[in-house]
């Protein structure tokens, strides 16, 4: 591998993260080269089991939420400590519960799609060294993946998604503040005697925490933490000391048995001061690692790609406006950073110690049961559902929201977004704005009486709305509309 490839782009990471951007880039009709360290065949070691709504329809928005609800079990009712339950039936959108899957799982999905759209893949690569110039980036190689010895890489842009020792942080130079919140959990995949009642079974008591949720190989992932044993990664594990954890968080072991892995791992809680040095991204757990605590960890880093994918592909191929890759890191920054609270909020309360802390959280978790918005803003929070883009001064209500999947004269609206490009949904009997569209722009129709028009991006956020007599204009640093 020489610096003579064609790649306009640059992914290093091949977990969920970077598999559906280079997916998405690669759909686009963009060169894109995946360099991973890893050989090929996906790893089943995987920590994340939870698929969040938000994510699933970016999934449908690529064609693949429907086969992976097919694989994993929906989960609608999401207890938060023992006195709060989030009704996930009465969110908004297709996909009204927690889908319980293993992120191998969806790794196997996108690595399929990607393979599809054709992105070259760098596997047993790793990077030494990154420089970059006013035209692109060179990245330096190492690893059976450049032949055996040392090569380079050349593109336009280089996106590090390569997880929490992330190579192409280290080589922008780029600090990951934070620190260690949870140390020696345990993890297990084993298999259960008698399962729990419900699908996820999750508490905490006293120094114990614990979680089990099930594999669809009739295995299960458990999850645990004894606050009073506080031993380095490399301290060998027993199946005795899993379940000596999850008796006293759950009251019983459910007969586990046959452990087929067990590991020790540590909870950080770090982000990255920058997603953006140049011509070098950052996504996923690269720019930010959370707490296990709501499961949002490659649900934000799947979003992150979503959000930079279409912006890098209309870069790379001249159809942005200046400045427009400088939104990826003003919109998704904040992301990562409420993301990093709410989620170690969530452990700390979930392990209370002291009395007065355990009366907080019992307080707090009356208080949100019986006020609904409070309940509405966590299920957003927790499911992503609820996440916005800041708009301009004077921009209308709608902008930087979320779009659901609604019904449109044209079929399904992520569906129509699988084209990966803007799509403005006018009136009946509108032609849509007059003037300049962004180029590639789909025109669809309300099936309904609705009389604003809307100009949603390829991510499926609101990029401008108003009245159906309307001039499109690229501005320089963010796709909106203004009138004429």
């Amino acid at each position: 591998m020489d610096s003579t490839s064609d790649s306009a782009v640059v992914v290093v990471g091949a977990g969920p993260t970077g598999l559906l951007l280079a997916g998405d880039l690669a759909a686009a009709g963009v060169p894109v080269t995946l360099v991973e360290k890893r050989a090929p065949g996906i790893s089943n070691l995987s920590r994340a089991m939870v698929v969040h709504a938000r994510t699933l329809e970016q999934l449908d928005a690529r064609g693949l939420a429907d086969e992976l609800e097919a694989k994993g079990e929906p989960l609608s009712d999401l207890r938060l400590f023992d006195r709060l339950a989030l009704d996930l039936t009465q969110l908004r959108t297709r996909f009204r519960h927690i889908l319980v899957l293993p992120q191998y799982e969806v790794e196997r999905a996108l690595e399929r799609r990607a393979v599809e759209a054709g992105v070259r893949f760098a596997y047993e690569t790793e990077v030494a060294g990154l420089t970059q110039d006013a035209d692109g980036v060179t990245l330096e190689l190492r690893g059976p993946g450049t032949g055996g010895g040392p090569g380079t890489l050349r593109a336009a842009y280089a996106v590090g998604a390569d997880g929490l020792h992330s190579g192409v942080r280290a080589a922008v130079g780029l600090p990951f503040p934070g620190r260690s919140v949870i140390r020696s959990l345990v993890l297990a995949d084993v298999r259960l005697a008698e399962p729990p009642e419900s699908l996820i079974a999750v508490n905490a008591d006293g120094d114990a925490f614990a979680f089990i949720a099930p594999f669809a190989d009739g295995y299960h992932r458990v999850i645990g933490w004894d606050r009073s044993r506080n031993v380095p990664d490399s301290e060998p594990l027993a199946l005795d000391e899993v379940k000596d954890i999850v008796r006293q968080a759950l009251g019983r072991d459910f007969g586990m048995h046959d452990a087929r892995w067990m590991s020790r791992f540590h909870s950080d809680e770090r982000q990255a001061p920058a997603y953006r040095v140049g011509r070098v991204f950052l996504a996923g757990d690269a720019a930010h690692v959370h707490s296990p605590a709501g499961g949002q960890g490659m649900n934000t880093g799947l979003q992150d790609a979503a959000n930079l994918s279409w912006k890098l592909a209309r870069t790379v191929q001249g159809r942005a406006p200046d400045g427009l890759l400088d939104t990826y890191e003003a919109e998704r920054h904040p992301v990562g950073r409420t993301v990093l609270r709410s989620s170690g909020g969530l452990v700390r309360l979930a392990m209370a110690k002291h009395p007065w802390t355990r009366a907080a959280r019992s307080a707090l978790a009356v208080f949100a049961d019986t006020v609904p918005a409070v309940r509405a803003k966590a299920a957003g929070q927790i499911t992503g559902l609820g996440i916005r883009y800041s708009a301009p001064r004077g921009a209308h209500p709608l902008t930087g929201r979320r779009v659901p999947d609604v019904a449109l004269a044209e079929g399904r609206l992520h569906a129509i977004l699988r084209a990966g490009e803007f799509v403005l949904i006018s009136p009946r009997g509108e032609s849509g704005g007059k003037g300049e569209l962004p180029d590639g722009t789909v025109r669809t129709h309300w099936s309904s009486a609705r009389r604003t028009t809307v100009l949603v991006r390829p991510d499926g956020y609101v990029a401008w709305a108003g009245g159906p007599h309307l001039s499109v204009s690229l501005n320089q640093t963010t796709e909106k509309i203004r009138w004429t």
